[in-house]
């Protein structure tokens, strides 16, 4: 088996002979499911295991034909309100999206990949309290689609668990669960009928009878006895869930009560994350003075921004060479060829997450040490936010090699190509952010319809070429991320140093 591709290091940004440098704190090592920002919209994210008729479930809640809840194999549906109904795909590698018909007979474009995502958007009272996103089953996620699937949930706020009568928890599944019960993040179960109905009670639970009492069959309820045995199944394993709700669902009757229960969490949830983002934050419009002799803040501002980039660019390449050994595993062990593309597509949407975070990471870390070596005392958080206004400002002034919003995408020959723009990079995500208050914009990686051509072509399931194909793709990934990181800080650098140092200059901070 050839080796991954392996953590390069370069010797120029070498600061370990710095022993008073400042550090960029720990960084994220992986995504995962965090608390829901104030400025983030309601969202309800669903998700399942095939065949338990999610979308059914959520037609039914959104009075909708089924049908119009469609989306390819891969793709996430992305539901909202508008009084105009539309219907697009956002796929990686074009800066518009596809539109096509939001009926029921509206057929898709053709395209050479999957979107990431297709937005649908209806007249539909229950989507003014939030938006309904439905997710790839469970059991094509992996390791990098639950990880997509986590910061998703964390940033929408609500999971909907649909699984049928007849199904049962996978490990998988109740590790994503284990993780989200962690979160301050809602979660409700809808459980509906199975191939053959709700079963009957000796398929399920045997309940527990007083002495001297008879039981028939017609005593019980096999609905509330096969949701009783899955909520028990789920609490033997992640006993953190016993607060979560379940609801039966099978028509639209019976959908009516879970239908209230998320405007209910909506409505309370609204108000919580207003008042937690107040109008005016402290230290917004004060005037802030700087200390008389700051220090070579300049100088540790330049190590630290070259410490934090190095640490960057050599989790980001441990990180892609475990991405190698999956796509090795995938090949060989998996479906072959033909499942390469959807595994190293869900790899660099998790892979873009991870970067992402890491940089505003070590961003908001530099932002905030320098300021407070200027400023003589940490700076509130409305004068950090003033200050990262004004480095956003500036980054244009001072971008090195072109516009930070770049998409990198793999070609069908193992190669990098680059697409810019605000728009390409909304293309690539599965459950879009409306707007950062970050100062860098995020980091896009994806897959171009090339690669699924080439590797679904009847007849190609040459898996000695997949591999080599894979690990030149993965080792092109890691260069340009390298300079992609580099470039970006060394611009933060510029410009939070062109901030700071007019602030030094007139003894206050203008920004």
């Amino acid at each position: 088996m050839k080796q991954g591709p392996l953590p390069s290091v370069d010797s120029s940004d070498d600061v370990s002979g710095h022993t008073d440098l400042p550090s960029c704190g720990p960084l994220p090592t992986r995504t995962g499911v965090t608390g829901p920002a104030p400025e983030e919209p309601l969202g309800v994210v669903a998700v399942g295991p095939a065949g338990a008729e999610r979308r059914t479930v959520l037609a039914t809640l959104l009075g909708l034909d089924p049908v119009m809840l469609t989306v390819p194999a891969g793709s996430w549906l992305v539901v909202r309100h508008a009084k105009v109904p539309t219907r697009a795909a956002f796929v990686p590698g074009y800066r518009q999206p596809y539109s096509y018909g939001a009926d029921r007979d509206a057929a898709g474009p053709a395209l050479a990949r999957p979107p990431r995502r297709v937005e649908l958007s209806v007249a539909e009272p229950l989507l003014r309290h939030f938006t309904l996103i439905d997710t790839p089953d469970t059991g094509t996620l992996g390791v990098a689609g639950g990880r997509v699937l986590l910061d998703a949930v964390g940033r929408a706020g609500a999971l909907l668990f649909v699984i049928a009568a007849d199904q049962a928890f996978t490990g998988a599944e109740l590790n994503l669960l284990a993780e989200i019960a962690q979160a301050a993040v809602e979660v409700a179960f809808a459980v509906t009928p199975g191939a053959a109905g709700w079963g009957t009670p000796a398929e399920r639970v045997t309940p527990r009878v007083g002495a001297g009492a008879s039981l028939s069959s017609n005593d019980v309820d096999p609905v509330a006895v096969t949701v009783e045995a899955h909520r028990a199944a789920l609490l033997a394993a992640v006993p953190a869930l016993a607060g979560a709700r379940w609801f039966p669902v099978d028509d639209a009757a019976s959908a009516a009560d879970l239908r209230r229960a998320l405007v209910g969490w909506a409505a309370g949830e609204g108000l919580q994350r207003a008042s937690a983002d107040p109008p005016v934050l402290p230290g917004q419009h004060e005037r802030v003075t700087v200390v008389a002799d700051p220090g070579d803040w300049s100088e540790q501002l330049d190590r630290q921004t070259r410490s934090c980039s190095q640490r960057i660019r050599q989790h980001l390449a441990l990180e892609l060479a475990n991405i190698h050994l999956r796509a090795v595993q995938e090949i060989v062990f998996g479906v072959g060829c033909p499942g390469l593309p959807d595994l190293l597509d869900r790899e660099m949407a998790a892979l873009s997450l991870l970067a992402t975070a890491q940089c505003d990471h070590a961003v908001r870390g530099i932002l905030t040490d320098a300021a407070t070596r200027v400023l003589g005392a940490p700076p509130a958080e409305g004068v950090r936010r003033r200050i990262a206004t004004a480095v956003r400002y500036g980054l244009a002034d001072h971008r090195n090699g072109g516009d930070l919003d770049r998409v990198l995408l793999i070609t069908s020959t193992a190669g990098v190509a680059n697409l810019t723009g605000a728009d390409a990079i909304d293309a690539l995500a599965g459950y879009p952010t409306p707007s950062r208050d970050e100062v860098l914009p995020p980091v896009a990686v994806a897959l171009s319809g090339g690669c699924w051509q080439q590797w679904r072509t009847p007849g190609n399931e040459d898996h000695n070429a997949a591999r080599a194909w894979s690990q030149r793709a993965l080792r092109e990934v890691e260069l340009g991320l390298s300079r992609e990181v580099s470039r970006r800080f060394e611009v933060i650098r510029l410009s939070l140093g062109a901030v700071l140092s007019d602030a030094v200059d007139h003894g206050i901070l203008l920004a």
